[in-house]
């Protein structure tokens, strides 16, 4: 379990620290699972690369379950070639950027590539959860989506929701995929946060050569990461989220916490920033 640091422990943080303790990196390993589990608000994340083999979710020992979801729910995201995810039995194709949410109660779970040359890349965000909701396929072209910024402000991006209020129905997750316009390199601006919920960031499709610094701390004396392809920064209720690329990327963000609107965050005034 991963322990977040204090508002004032962070401030006090070299670049190094703020890594360690506030960046996931290594989740994405040919053939493998990997999981990293977090304070905020009991968040699991984890990275699943099937190659010839499909790879089974087995619930990590800290969850004293006898199924990943179990008492938990869970989002799938691929980020990869063509895959797909089983069920219970049911299996659903995977193509790039389409999502999958798993209910909790499901027993069975297991994730595969179509092509090892080619493998799928399986992004999951799991929080506990205090209903059943029925697992559901989202295509990438079925999520709803809106574009949002504009080009003299570099912030050009289509916004798509996945799973949230109006689509797929969960218990407290919120997730969803953001795609920034080639020439745009902000994510978002001014700065917010969101005091009722936490929220993860996982940035994709950036070039090999290419970085983001996410920006964070409190917006009077901000810090940041810098963030590389596969990477996943977490965001506590007190930290703004932004950030800014050295070309345009992807990202996932998934939220968990008390609610899950959308539009309940507290807003920032660019005076404020420092």
């Amino acid at each position: 379990m991963r322990y977040l640091p204090t508002p004032e422990q962070t401030a006090r943080m070299t670049p190094e620290e703020l890594r360690t303790h506030f960046l996931v990196s290594g989740l994405f390993v040919p053939g493998e699972a990997r999981f990293e589990m977090v304070d905020l608000d009991r968040v699991t994340l984890g990275g699943v690369v099937p190659l010839r083999e499909a790879i089974a979710l087995v619930a990590p020992q800290e969850f004293a379950a006898s199924s990943f979801t179990e008492r938990r729910e869970l989002g799938i995201l691929n980020i990869g070639g063509d895959g797909a995810v089983s069920v219970d039995g049911s299996v659903r194709p995977m193509k790039k950027r389409d999502m999958v949410y798993v209910g909790r109660g499901a027993h069975d779970i297991s994730l595969s590539s179509t092509d090892a040359a080619s493998p799928a890349r399986f992004y999951l965000v799991s929080y506990p959860s205090h209903a059943d909701h029925p697992t559901t396929h989202i295509a990438a072209a079925d999520a709803e989506a809106s574009e949002l910024g504009t080009q003299p402000q570099a912030n050009r991006r289509r916004l798509a929701r996945y799973i949230h209020q109006a689509g797929a129905k969960s218990s407290q997750l919120v997730m969803g995929v953001t795609a920034l316009h080639e020439g745009s390199v902000w994510n978002t601006m001014p700065p917010h946060t969101h005091v009722r919920r936490t929220e993860v960031y996982l940035y994709f499709d950036l070039p090999e050569n290419a970085v983001v610094f996410h920006m964070m701390g409190p917006p009077d004396a901000t810090q940041h990461l810098v963030v590389r392809d596969g990477e996943v920064a977490l965001s506590p209720s007190w930290s703004i989220h932004a950030g800014c690329g050295t070309a345009n990327y992807t990202f996932c963000w998934a939220m968990g916490g008390e609610n899950q609107e959308f539009a309940d965050m507290q807003g920032f005034d660019m005076a404020t920033l420092r």
